[in-house]
């Protein structure tokens, strides 16, 4: 069994570092970890290099984790955890990659792939509540915190397993230490909302003034998509 939890594991984690805002990223000739939020995830892909690159990289995150998952399950029978395993390593190996020096994305795609591959029906009912949370508070980071603390218990009151729920609940501490800086910039007023998806320039002339002038070109340098 200590075998099979490991494999489980590693191939979860192993997934998790393909991290596509990265390569991407490394396609332009920058490196999405020094600019933007300094996150190698989806939403400062899209900030960074427009919204179809960072859509494509929100895909790709998911399909990592639910393709974990579902691989467990193949894989591992004789675990009955091992699509959970298999998933919060995917999250782990995209946060904390060893090839970029641990230092990957936040999480929230790939907890979403996670959720998709448990169950669908979930992930829908969760995905449109978190939708409108979103959307009255202002800020998507408020998704993954959220999350990353509803996952948990939905999971163990469909399932009643509590391995699996302890293998989440790995993820609250993780996911809250990780968008520590975006909770640091709401009070500061220097977090991008929502809007930004659908009034770039508003959004960013409100923030501006919150910088100096060589802060903001270094923080929100942008490539044509």
């Amino acid at each position: 069994m200590g075998k099979s939890v490991f494999l489980c594991a590693a191939m979860g984690y192993l997934l998790g570092m393909i991290n596509p805002a990265y390569i991407f990223g490394g396609l332009h000739g920058l490196d999405v970890r020094r600019i933007g939020s300094r996150n190698a995830g989806a939403t400062n892909a899209t900030m960074i290099m427009g919204k179809k690159t960072g859509f494509l990289c929100m895909l790709i995150d998911v399909f990592k984790a639910f393709a974990a998952y579902r691989t467990a399950v193949r894989l591992f029978p004789m675990l009955t955890f091992a699509g959970v395993l298999a998933g919060v390593a995917c999250v782990l190996g995209h946060i904390f990659p060893a090839w970029m020096h641990f230092s990957g994305g936040k999480g929230l795609a790939c907890m979403l792939g996670m959720m998709l591959a448990h169950n669908w029906k979930l992930f829908i009912a969760l995905l449109i509540a978190e939708i409108l949370f979103v959307l009255a508070v202002g800020y998507i980071c408020m998704m993954a915190l959220s999350l990353s603390v509803i996952f948990p218990a939905a999971y163990v009151i469909g399932t009643g397993d509590m391995i699996g729920f302890c293998l989440l609940a790995l993820l609250i501490p993780v996911v809250g230490y990780k968008h520590l800086p975006n909770v640091r910039r709401i009070f500061e007023g220097k977090e991008m909302r929502v809007s930004w998806l659908w009034n770039a320039k508003a959004e960013e002339a409100r923030i501006a003034g919150k910088y100096s002038s060589q802060e903001w070109k270094s923080l929100y340098k942008k490539v044509n998509p």
